[in-house]
């Protein structure tokens, strides 16, 4: 089963590419991604991989965390699920004249 990894202080340089790079030393990476700004497409400093077993995906985390990358050190950790986000309410106030 695919285990998501976080992974944190990237060099606004770092690509798919290199961090899939780094990733595949340690074991099968089915995804590796960098954050982009929406608007300028400019990386964001963060980015998510995706090893193909929870064992790999341990061994990046004990292997790789505070290692450097593109000159700077990286964290690297669970990803955590994503949240649901609200929905519907525009924040508006409620009438108080019932």
């Amino acid at each position: 089963m695919a285990s998501k990894l976080y992974v944190g202080g990237l060099s606004y340089d770092t690509t798919d590419d290199t961090l899939r790079a780094l990733f595949e030393t340690i074991g099968v990476v089915e995804s590796a991604a960098v954050a982009k700004d929406r608007d300028s497409g400019r990386a964001r400093g963060f980015g998510f991989v995706e090893m193909a077993t929870g064992a790999e995906a341990s061994k990046a985390i004990s292997d790789l965390n505070g290692k450097e990358l593109d000159g700077r050190t990286i964290t690297v950790d669970k990803a955590n699920p994503p949240q649901q986000r609200g929905g519907g309410s525009y924040g508006g106030r409620r009438d108080s004249r019932r």
